[in-house]
């Protein structure tokens, strides 16, 4: 584990994996609840997590770097579901590279129950983990201009969904008509770091 300062009061902590990212995360969260830790905001990413609003960053880095995190507890929220058509234009593509059928792609992929790493790229997208390594995918070569709100998508060991129409170059699997991110809606974002997912096929595939 390392922490870098970013400022006058927030760090960035790097840890080696994204399972030490969310154990990470939810030991801050659980300090910040029962307030031991004071701390504006906690925002993690694959591998690290930064801390803003720190009133002595220095102590609380010395305290991190030396200190043995939990694993991070179960989620006790309800799964959220997602249907979804199983009609991506890189299916066959996805199937070919797991050496397995399409349809195969289809019930490996809603057997998993996710759960959202981090949240990032755009405003409610969510970088979910739960397939297992040998299912890693890579990018497309050549990234899209624009993929649609509501697609499915796979990127090396993530799943995401894709709130809003934007240029992405992962590898497109499904759709889902679910609105991911509503500003009019409390809170905005459907999915946030902890969520536990599933999805669950509707129409054709």
């Amino acid at each position: 584990m390392r922490a870098l300062p970013v400022g006058d009061d927030a760090l960035l902590v790097e840890v080696a994996s994204g399972e030490e990212a969310q154990a990470l995360h939810a030991e801050l969260l659980r300090r910040r609840t029962e307030g031991s830790l004071s701390v504006r905001e906690i925002v993690p990413a694959a591998r690290t997590v930064l801390l803003d609003g720190l009133a002595d960053p220095a102590r609380l880095a010395s305290e991190l770097t030396t200190a043995d995190v939990p694993p991070a507890p179960p989620r006790a929220r309800e799964v959220v579901e997602l249907p979804v058509r199983y009609d991506g234009p890189d299916l066959a593509d996805v199937a070919a590279h797991w050496g397995v059928s399409p349809h195969e792609v289809v019930r490996i992929h809603a057997d998993t129950e996710f759960s959202v790493a981090f949240c990032g790229f755009a405003p409610g997208f969510g970088y979910l983990t739960g397939l297992p390594p040998r299912y890693d995918v890579p990018r497309r070569a050549t990234p899209r201009t624009a993929v649609p709100a509501g697609a499915v998508a796979l990127a090396g060991p993530y799943t995401g969904v894709y709130p809003r129409s934007s240029p992405g170059g992962w590898q497109l699997i499904g759709t889902t008509d679910t609105v991911l991110w509503d500003h009019t809606r409390a809170p905005a974002a459907l999915l946030s770091p902890g969520t536990r997912v599933r999805f669950v096929p509707v129409g054709s595939s």
